[in-house]
């Protein structure tokens, strides 16, 4: 399946990271081009998506040239049976200029998604933001944090001031506070049920931060919680490691090889 989109990031003069997501055994295969056309596109083979990234993997392309519109698609070549793949995700990003005369660059960014029982609501149009920011045309998307609510569930209806109801799209890993590491990982896979996140994902690159509600609201490492029925797991510690790992596995983030847990 390739239902969960693509998307690129920490793209820097020469490389980018190419992540996505399946839904079985698979193996990532990226080609990219200059051209919208894929005329002599570069093919990479990626690694697999398993079970224990939740089936998301990345590519790290190397050799881009600076200062240019790269095209690029994935596809995820099933390990079951090696004649089955996905139908390919084609997105689009730009590298840094590092010579010439300058021009200008747009940075959208934003923070705080699906958040205070805000979900997805698709008779209100889903998640209209994002189609504005992509119809802005930034060259690069910094998401500042808050990119989930793990310790905000959503109600199935909210009732609006005006007697109006917003109707969630809720799923399971979103009706509880996370706190088992699927739970943190159904938070990021909610953001990918919208059609206008996806798009928007496929459209340029992205830098990629936590705050706090990744984890829980105003969290702290040595925490130990108390007074809080929501919660049967009480180390902050541990539910901020799993946390930690759900968030790498679902942003475009180049893993530092030397501390692959840190996050800029």
């Amino acid at each position: 399946s390739s239902a969960f989109g693509v998307t690129a990031g920490d793209v820097d003069v020469d490389r980018a990271i190419v992540w996505s997501r399946t839904d079985r055994a698979s193996r990532l295969l990226v080609e990219y081009a200059t051209t919208e056309s894929f005329k002599d596109a570069r093919r990479v083979v990626g690694p697999t998506a398993l079970e224990v990234s939740d089936f998301t993997a990345r590519v790290d392309l190397s050799g881009l040239p600076p200062g240019q519109r790269i095209f690029y698609r994935a596809t995820f070549q099933s390990l079951h049976d090696l004649k089955v793949s996905s139908e390919p995700m084609v997105g689009t990003f730009t590298t840094p200029q590092v010579a010439g005369p300058l021009r200008d660059v747009t940075v959208a960014w934003t923070a705080d998604t699906v958040g205070q029982g805000w979900g997805i609501d698709a008779g209100m149009g889903g998640m209209r933001l994002y189609e504005t920011m992509r119809t802005a045309g930034a060259d690069v998307f910094i998401h500042t944090g808050d990119t989930i609510y793990a310790d905000g569930p959503l109600a199935s209806e909210v009732k609006l001031d005006d007697g109006r109801v917003w109707r969630n799209l809720v799923t399971p890993e979103k009706s509880k506070v996370a706190e088992t590491l699927d739970e943190f990982r159904g938070n990021h896979r909610y953001n990918l049920l919208d059609d206008h996140v996806r798009r928007f994902n496929a459209s340029l690159s992205q830098f990629v931060i936590w705050d706090d509600h990744e984890v829980l609201n105003n969290w702290y490492p040595t925490e130990v919680l108390t007074g809080d029925s929501r919660y049967t797991e009480s180390s902050v510690a541990l539910l901020a490691a799993r946390a930690r790992r759900a968030f790498m596995e679902y942003t475009p983030t180049r893993p530092d090889p030397v501390d692959p847990d840190r996050i800029y």
